[in-house]
């Protein structure tokens, strides 16, 4: 966590700076310990910089350039559930801070910091990921500006998101870009998202579906996705029901 402990231990480098909005604390309720544990355990070394001051690139110069990349987390909260209550009112309190003090994240925190990781070392990789992330990898609707947003991508300048329960995809990328992949090539990892240019495709078998089709109301194919919730009339018992209405039966998923 400082220059000090890097000094002690022989590094010249890191080979993976992870930034977090939450404090750190080595203990398994808090996400970026863990990414860094187990980074450390395949024998990376692994740099943790704990809710920088956000305000310059300063900071984020603290440890030198990643070997790899700057690997950006807001934290185990979304910043802006972290610092408002659902009527848009400053929370008094942070959990993950110590004394419980607010106000140690930016706003946005995945895309502040990734910024300020880019402007203090402008060819360094830049791997984004966390809830806030993954919640925003796509065009969402964002109830703190009341307005539909883009993707958290173009916004942080990242390289690649990584989203969801992402630890299997976390090794295998830091493992190839320590093998010598460029992270612009590394397009077919499950889980990622990434910037493409339009009509890009992995292959010639895949193929882009616009989205706003999914969204238009109407009865759902059924052919394509399965409902576990269906259900269809049971065999008629004798004589008819008093109100005319069939009995039905839910049929398991299995069936």
């Amino acid at each position: 966590m400082s220059r000090k402990e890097m000094d002690a231990l022989g590094w010249d480098a890191c080979d993976v700076i992870l930034v977090t909005g939450d404090a750190y604390i080595d203990h398994p309720s808090f996400g970026m310990a863990l990414v860094g544990r187990l980074l450390e355990a395949l024998g990376f070394r692994v740099g943790i910089i704990s809710q920088p001051d956000w305000q310059s690139a300063e900071p984020f110069r603290e440890l030198g350039r990643p070997r790899l990349y700057f690997g950006i987390t807001a934290g185990n909260m979304d910043s802006l559930v972290n610092r408002y209550t659902s009527d848009r009112k400053i929370r008094s309190e942070d959990a993950y801070t110590p004394g419980a003090e607010a106000g140690k994240r930016p706003d946005r925190a995945v895309t502040v910091y990734a910024q300020r990781a880019r402007e203090a070392f402008p060819d360094a990789n830049i791997v984004i990921g966390s809830i806030e992330a993954s919640l925003r990898r796509i065009a969402h609707y964002d109830y703190w500006s009341d307005k539909v947003r883009r993707s958290v991508l173009p916004d942080s300048k990242a390289d690649i998101l990584l989203f969801g329960n992402a630890e299997r995809a976390l090794v295998a990328l830091t493992r190839r870009l320590a093998a010598g992949e460029p992270i612009a090539s590394i397009r077919d990892l499950r889980g990622t998202a990434f910037m493409a240019r339009p009509g890009w495709r992995p292959s010639e078998d895949w193929h882009e579906t616009d989205s706003l089709a999914l969204d238009r109301p109407g009865r759902i194919d059924t052919h394509s996705h399965s409902d576990p919730y269906a259900m269809e009339p049971a065999a008629a018992a004798p004589g008819p029901a008093a109100d005319g209405a069939q009995p039905v039966r839910i049929v398991p998923a299995a069936e």
